[in-house]
């Protein structure tokens, strides 16, 4: 077990290229890894459920992590997901992914877990690994929901203080969090899409861990609210929050991630396995026209890109 860093900033939650074929495409995991640096974000997270870790043999998924952790090589943190059936097969994970050079592993709970179970799911995860370990809780993709007091409990107890909280209504279980934690620590961050990104800063999350690809967006608003500019924050978050908010639809949004980042030339080819939903011409229409009308396009990267934000 491990105490936790002193974290914070935008984590971009990074899908898993494949080749026209479906066979993982190394070349583009480098050029996805490069484009996201040079974006700003302050670290990687990969083989999240946006990374399709439920559709990877173990093979590839070790595969993933190490051309991610490799190619950043030290540049920023590179976080590994952990999804499994049972506490073996997650201490199993947890322990490559630090192997590998993991900063830090993210693990889904387990399924249908009671409160009990949970708790020592993750005190046993943590103490498997002398890296952090970070509570991933999104019920509406995992089915189990960690509730505010076994993750006040956990950080209380030390070794695991950091989450990547995606329970609606967000801005009620982060104060609730806080709450109960008292004088622990606890580093919280947000999720969906950046939805709730602006809240989320403002009830006490620390920074996002999302997939949204046009990340500068995310940590132009985290910069601005962290510098005490509340008011500059608000103004990004609402110009770019028809963006945020068509981008990150159920069931598509995956596809729709893959199609912005091919666009932008992060990746190769916008290739989905099975099962997933694609988008019709329709769809990308639409999020061409959301994209033109809050004043972006799939050129450039980086800072530079916003410059028109206010």
């Amino acid at each position: 077990m491990v105490d936790a860093p002193s974290v914070h900033g935008v984590y971009t939650i990074c899908p898993t290229p494949f080749t026209d074929d479906m066979s993982v495409d190394v070349q583009s995991i480098r050029q996805l890894t490069d484009f996201l640096i040079e974006s700003g974000v302050t670290g990687l997270a990969i083989l999240g459920f946006l990374g399709e870790l439920h559709k990877l043999s173990d093979q590839e998924r070790r595969l993933v992590a190490k051309t991610f952790i490799d190619h950043a090589a030290g540049r920023v943190p590179v976080w590994v997901g952990v999804r499994a059936l049972g506490i073996a097969g997650a201490i199993e994970q947890a322990q490559d992914a630090q192997s590998l050079g993991a900063s830090a592993v993210f693990a889904a709970p387990l399924d249908g877990a009671s409160d009990a179970l949970l708790y020592d799911y993750y005190r046993t995860l943590a103490d498997s690994v002398k890296i952090p370990v970070v509570i991933h809780d999104f019920p509406d993709s995992f089915g189990t929901e960690v509730k505010p007091e076994v993750i006040a409990g956990l950080a209380q107890s030390g070794g695991v203080s950091m989450i990547k909280m995606e329970e609606p209504p967000v801005g009620q279980k982060i104060s609730k969090i806080i709450e109960l934690a008292g004088s622990s620590p606890v580093s919280i961050f947000g999720g969906l899409g950046g939805v709730y990104f602006l809240e989320e800063l403002q009830r006490g999350a620390i920074g996002t861990m999302t997939g949204f690809a046009f990340p500068e967006i995310l940590v132009a608003i985290y910069e601005k609210f962290a510098s005490g500019d509340v008011q500059g924050a608000a103004a990004v978050f609402d110009k770019y929050c028809p963006l945020i908010r068509y981008e990150f639809q159920p069931k598509i949004g995956l596809a729709l991630r893959k199609y912005v980042y091919q666009r932008r030339g992060a990746i190769s080819s916008q290739a989905i396995r099975s099962p997933g939903m694609r988008i019709d011409g329709t769809t990308i229409a639409e999020l061409d026209a959301i994209v033109r009308r809050v004043g972006l396009s799939y050129e450039g990267n980086g800072p530079s890109i916003l410059r028109n934000y206010s």
